[in-house]
């Protein structure tokens, strides 16, 4: 049975980082989300933007910024026929993997969660590939396997996609300090024929306090258009 986004969002006042990917009910649409959240100055201090079809992270005020390494990055490339959706620079890696006829797999093994001690925030990725106007669709997740951070462990998940189904996975369990990493497998959801409807969805279900900016991308598989909706708390166009 699916699980109703909105329901699984507004009972976590901290998922942090997010990822869905699935297919709409009518069967016509792969969709893609990502949205992102922050409890400090600096990881608030961003905006989503979109240039021909990928997604990029900017400081909303450059003034701000303390420490971009881990709060600047494309969080949405396009490969060909792949789609990639990350919450960091594993975006590139695995982009240049596929350049080179190597898998998503094969980049994310040389990946690991992220620096940051004591969280050691998980590095969760996905992957749409498109053949013959459908598509399958991969999500991964790189963790410390410790509290020290000592080994990582890596999940993979591969799925057929289901009409009205989707899997969401994020970084965190539920807020915390340290911030306990994700458990278990991608959860189930459901997923809406509408795009507005659906991002506005989750967006509202989003704690207010945290969100930051959501993407949210619907690829037509009979023509291979796309239709794309993002929303950022901090306005783009004030950029400082």
């Amino acid at each position: 049975m699916n699980n109703k986004i909105d329901k699984l969002l507004s009972e976590n006042p901290y998922p942090g980082r997010g990822i869905i990917l699935g297919k709409t009910p009518d069967g016509g649409y792969a969709v893609s989300a990502y949205f992102i959240m922050g409890r400090s100055e600096n990881s608030r201090n961003r905006v989503f933007t979109e240039k021909n079809g990928e997604v990029a992270i900017y400081p909303y005020d450059q003034t701000k910024v303390k420490d971009p390494s881990l709060i600047i990055y494309s969080p949405v490339r396009q490969y060909k026929n792949s789609l990639i959706v990350t919450n960091g620079d594993q975006t590139d890696t695995i982009y240049n993997f596929l350049t080179e006829g190597k898998t998503f797999e094969e980049a994310s093994n040389t990946r690991t969660f992220e620096p940051d001690s004591p969280n050691f925030t998980p590095r969760i990725s996905g992957i749409i590939d498109f053949s013959n106007d459908d598509f399958t669709y991969k999500l991964s997740i790189l963790k410390s396997g410790d509290e020290k951070g000592t080994v990582c462990n890596r999940f993979y998940f591969n799925y057929t996609p289901q009409p009205g189904t989707g899997h969401l996975i994020h970084t965190y369990n539920c807020d915390g300090s340290p911030l306990p990493s994700f458990t278990g497998e991608p959860k189930r959801v459901e997923i809406s024929n509408d795009i507005e409807k659906f991002a506005y969805l989750i967006w509202n279900s989003l704690n207010s306090e945290n969100k930051i900016s959501l993407f949210v991308r619907y690829d037509n598989l009979s023509d291979h258009t796309y239709k794309s909706l993002i929303i950022n708390k901090n306005s783009p166009e004030g950029l400082k």
